[in-house]
């Protein structure tokens, strides 16, 4: 059975998720925004091993934590999309401009595409391209549970910001509509901000989003 604790970091209130398996205790770290000491004691109360860390992103809110995480338990990054790259290059300037403290860049162990699939001990996570607020943003997908990990890509009541460089909103009311509320009405999603909601909820309600808007 794959677990989740939801952990908001940074003065974005940005929500780091811990995933891990129950059965082997293996974990995974989505988003670690930065508020490691509050990530790490989240996993110790849980009674969990960090193995990986996996990114939706490249923006500071979400990853400004990876390189001083991974170097110091040397664990693998999984994500985004390659089409992040230039995010995570330059995330010396996005420190500047969202007023964090200056972090370390880091390179993926992996980038992710589209029908890839991720490990969490003996728990599969589907990968989903889902581009948009960002051209690499991905999105997990715990089948088995109806749980989905969607960073930015959809909020409670709002969807993502798509005025930053490269962002696309077509492109984001895309993958809502064709990746994402295809998988079920009944499937329980995690944002990057904010409460937890469902693609039902959202499809009914979601201003931005719902069956209502033809």
């Amino acid at each position: 059975m794959l677990k989740y604790r939801v952990i908001p970091v940074t003065p974005f209130q940005q929500n780091a998720t811990l995933l891990w398996c129950d059965e082997t205790r293996e974990a995974a770290i989505v988003d670690p925004g930065g508020d490691l000491q509050k990530i790490l004691s989240a996993a110790e109360a849980e009674g969990v091993n960090l193995t990986q860390i996996l990114l939706t992103h490249g923006h500071i809110d979400h990853v400004g934590g990876t390189a001083e995480l991974a170097e110091s338990l040397k664990l693998p990054i999984q994500g985004p999309h390659q089409d992040d790259q230039f995010w995570i290059d330059g995330l010396d300037q996005q420190s500047r401009m969202f007023g964090f403290a200056s972090v370390k860049r880091f390179s993926p162990s992996r980038w992710l595409q589209d029908g890839d699939q991720v490990q969490v001990g003996l728990e599969t996570l589907d990968v989903l391209h889902c581009p948009g607020h960002t051209p690499g943003h991905v999105v997990f997908y715990h089948a088995a549970s109806g749980l989905a990990q969607v960073g930015d890509v959809l909020f409670h009541g709002s969807i993502g910001r798509t005025d930053f460089p490269k962002g696309n909103h077509a492109d984001l009311i895309h993958s809502i509509r064709h990746k994402l509320f295809p998988l079920g009405d009944e499937v329980r999603f995690i944002p990057g901000h904010g409460p937890m909601s469902s693609f039902g909820d959202e499809r009914q309600h979601n201003p931005f989003v719902s069956d209502h808007r033809g």
